[in-house]
């Protein structure tokens, strides 16, 4: 970020990549956020030394641009009923559920629309502000999908770019929404507009077609002010060199065996990490290995199942359900079948640093990750990556986008219990050659195609923007 306060690249995501902490004195402080999107984007902005644009969480009195671990960030100020209607509420309650296959049923309220809309209107202003003369904006998922078109409006002389790490819903599910259009709208404000999968963009350019009339080809939107969109997929990553070298580190490695031992050594570890969040398949999954325990083809003496559940939205009603439901089943199997000192499942509610995942993923032997839709699911990506002994076994949800590229992976239908319980078995009881074979294709996969290749294509898809498309563009039929 350039001495006038102005950037030639510019993050745009709904939240900085810190979160504010209070010490025992009173003492406030930042500390890198937990999840997937900091994960992925915290090196592109290093490398470019551009500037993130988020709320910083909390309601309190509005904060200035300020630099932390080497980072320029630009706080947005929500009110507490910003955060009610507009993230808790439209984004979380609205859009969430609606583009995870209305796995828990979404709410329309034209209060929470409103708070959506005057909340982006604030991002896309604050981003007009920071960005440099013919800057690149990369603005980030389903909260800010208005932003691209506001902040063309104030600044036609950017590049901008969106990107949606969740799904995106087929026109069937979509077309609920009563603000369809104008999310449609939204996002063709941006020159490129990418998504986790081909058939995410596929939705995306059919509806344009459909809904707002425009022509398409392909991957293709054209506008009648002769720019050109391009919705396409571009699979998002990790830092995959950074977690094998944790993966490696004396201190993980030491700590890895700590977690084992302290559970027992068992001869199976078995591990789920997820955010508390009904799209991840959590009950599901715990009542599959349960059962599995109770009939007999796992044994609490030589097995056991980690679950950590990362606490999220805590406010929301569906994840206050859930979140009982969850810890009901732990203690009902525990209680059940459980023995003096050997749980069935070790259920954690906490969040932990990146160095405790790594661990956990070294002492994991059996990773589970089984949601019932998800955008790609970055965790199953890390542990592939933390596995470079070559050794380790992935049971993964065919809905999770991560299928798509960890195709070796025993998958599995989140939906079907039997199928998810053969799976486990499956994964359990197989060969040594046979789990280093689909490791050694897994690891290559998550090599080969890192974050930085990530961010890169899509950085240099947004750099090669054309101006105008030269062509004369009559609106297609609408059906």
């Amino acid at each position: 970020m350039s001495a006038s306060g102005q950037a030639d690249l510019v993050i745009v995501a709904n939240r900085l990549p810190v979160d504010r902490v209070t010490d025992d004195d009173g003492n406030a402080s930042w500390r890198r956020s937990p999840g997937g999107l900091v994960s992925a984007l915290e090196p592109v902005l290093r490398q470019n030394d551009g500037a993130w644009i988020g709320w910083p969480g909390g309601t309190d009195d509005e904060l200035e641009p300020f630099v932390e671990d080497g980072m320029s960030l630009v706080p947005v100020h929500l009110s507490a009923s910003e955060v009610e209607e507009f993230y808790e509420g439209f984004s979380n309650g609205t859009l969430w559920p609606l583009y995870h296959d209305v796995v828990a049923k979404p709410e329309f309220h034209r209060e929470w629309w409103d708070a959506y809309v005057v909340v982006n209107e604030r991002f896309a202003t604050k981003a007009a502000s920071v960005a440099a003369e013919g800057a690149m904006v990369w603005v980030h998922d389903y909260q800010l999908q208005l932003v691209p078109q506001m902040l063309r409006e104030l600044r036609p002389d950017l590049r901008i770019g969106f990107y949606l790490h969740i799904p995106f819903p087929p026109g069937e599910l979509f077309q609920q929404l009563p603000w369809r259009r104008q999310i449609l709208q939204g996002l063709l404000g941006a020159d490129v507009v990418g998504f986790q999968l081909a058939g995410g963009a596929g939705n995306f350019i059919r509806l344009v077609r459909q809904r707002v009339g425009h022509k398409t080809h392909r991957d293709l939107v054209y506008l009648p002010d002769e720019r050109t969109v391009r919705a396409a997929a571009y699979p998002i990553s990790i830092d995959t060199e950074g977690f094998e070298e944790l993966a490696r580190s004396e201190s993980v490695a030491a700590r890895a065996a700590e977690i084992r031992e302290a559970l027992g050594n068992p001869a199976t570890l078995f591990l789920g990490i997820d955010r508390l969040d009904y799209t991840k398949g959590i009950y599901a999954r715990l009542r599959a290995y349960s059962e599995l325990v109770r009939d007999g083809d796992l044994d609490v003496e030589d097995s056991v199942f980690v679950q950590v559940a990362t606490p999220s939205r805590e406010r929301v009603e569906q994840y206050i359900l859930i979140r009982e439901e969850i810890e009901q089943l732990v203690g009902q199997v525990n209680g059940d079948l459980g023995e003096i000192g050997k749980p069935v499942i070790s259920y954690l509610h906490s969040s932990y640093p990146k160095e405790e995942m790594a661990a956990l993923y070294r002492a994991a032997d059996v990773m589970v990750v089984t949601p019932f839709r998800d955008g790609m699911n970055l965790v199953a990506k890390e542990y592939v990556a933390c596995r470079f002994d070559g050794d380790g076994a992935l049971v993964l949800s065919e809905f999770a986008g991560a299928a798509n590229e960890l195709r070796q992976a025993w998958l599995v239908n989140p939906y079907d219990i039997n199928g998810m319980k053969q799976a486990l078995v499956d994964a359990h009881r197989s060969t040594d050659r046979e789990r280093r074979k689909r490791m050694k294709a897994m690891r290559r996969t998550v090599v080969e195609h890192d974050v930085k290749a990530w961010a890169d294509e899509f950085l240099r898809e947004l750099s090669q923007v054309r101006e105008s498309h030269g062509k004369t563009v009559r609106p297609a039929r609408r059906s």
